[in-house]
């Protein structure tokens, strides 16, 4: 009985699929492999389309442009940080000098009330009764009293300079934190530039080689022309003239600067970025001007666009970060972008912001 009871628990062995009804069963596992795999396939995001020859070169052109108001930006910051760095310097000289005349009034107190202790041991009146020369002891005491008010007047001084030290030093600590504040942003910019022209070069990168010319040929354009060209017309035209002495200095070296390379943040003599170019030019002229594309625009008189002349400083786009040197007849010499050095161009290939004149 036991035995039976076993075997009838005991599963009944499959025997193996043959003929039609083996192909019938591969047929239907198939068909669920395949709708399982479309599936799981179903929640998979399509790999996104490779970018356009004009996506890329539109993109590289927002990357330069962004790049150049970071520089600006990064401009700014220098400024202020090398301002801060003259006035902790300053403050330190200062704390120095200070420091020094403190010591010197500090060593003639001593010497005074050293001299004080040695002639004064007996009380006042005792050393006038047994003093064999009165008038002479009498002269000594009135010499005592005006070194007494000579020390009185030596701790008013080494109080007022502890004092002053003190403040020096107070605002040398507040420069250092100011100027550990500058150079955190100069880095901060500093980094946004590497980054935007990294990409900017990643990009180019994809382009085939006819494509990247064509890229440097619009860019080109829209910049006024490539250095042959700037050159030519620099041969053919020279420096154009200008009525005010000065301007007519600043345009003569903007003419000199042109064919050398756009870096950002450089102010020459060998390379420039743009505001470094304005700068660089009027500094010829004897004028300065501040640092930074918005600043240059304050720098001076704004004129409208109808009454340029040449030196004047002409600006673009809308956050003011782009600034070229007027020469007349719609020209302008400029420092355009990484890749493109210092060279003439009409100043209506860039969306206008304004204009001021310097002189």
């Amino acid at each position: 009985m036991a035995a039976h009871r076993r075997s009838a628990h005991r599963k009944p062995k499959q025997r193996p699929l043959t003929g039609p009804a083996a192909r019938t069963a591969a047929t239907l596992a198939l068909a669920g492999a395949a709708t399982a795999g479309s599936v799981t396939g179903a929640g998979a995001a399509p790999a996104e389309p490779a970018p356009t020859a004009a996506q890329v070169k539109a993109k590289v052109d927002r990357l330069y442009h962004d790049a150049e108001v970071a520089t600006e930006k990064y401009n700014g910051a220098k400024e202020k940080a090398d301002a801060a760095t003259r006035n902790l310097d300053a403050l330190t000289d200062e704390a120095a000098r200070r420091t020094d005349r403190l010591n010197t009034a500090r060593h003639a107190l001593g010497s005074l009330a050293t001299a004080q202790y040695r002639s004064g041991t007996l009380d006042p009146a005792l050393q006038l009764a047994l003093s064999s020369d009165p008038d002479a002891y009498l002269e000594r005491a009135s010499y005592l009293d005006r070194a007494g008010d000579r020390q009185t007047g030596l701790l008013r001084n080494i109080k007022r300079q502890v004092s002053r030290i003190a403040q020096v030093k107070a605002r040398a600590d507040e420069e250092t934190e100011r100027l550990a504040a500058r150079r955190a942003e100069l880095r901060e910019h500093r980094t946004a530039i590497r980054a935007r022209l990294a990409d900017a070069r990643k990009l180019l990168d994809t382009l085939t080689a006819a494509e990247r010319a064509d890229f440097e040929r619009s860019a080109d354009a829209r910049h006024g022309g490539g250095p042959d060209r700037a050159d030519r017309s620099t041969a053919r035209s020279g420096p154009v003239s200008a009525t005010d002495s000065r301007a007519g200095q600043a345009i003569a070296f903007a003419h000199g600067a042109i064919g050398k390379p756009y870096v950002w943040g450089a102010t020459g003599p060998n390379a420039f970025d743009c505001s470094g170019l304005t700068q660089a030019a009027w500094k010829a002229a004897g004028v300065s001007l501040p640092r930074t594309t918005y600043t240059q625009i304050n720098a001076g008189q704004r004129i409208p666009r109808s009454q340029l002349a040449p030196g004047d400083l002409v600006f673009f786009y809308s956050g003011i970060s782009h600034v070229g040197l007027y020469i007349g007849n719609g020209q302008m010499i400029h420092a355009p972008r990484p890749g493109a050095p210092v060279r003439i161009a009409p100043i209506d290939q860039m969306p206008f912001a304004g204009a001021t004149r310097v002189a």
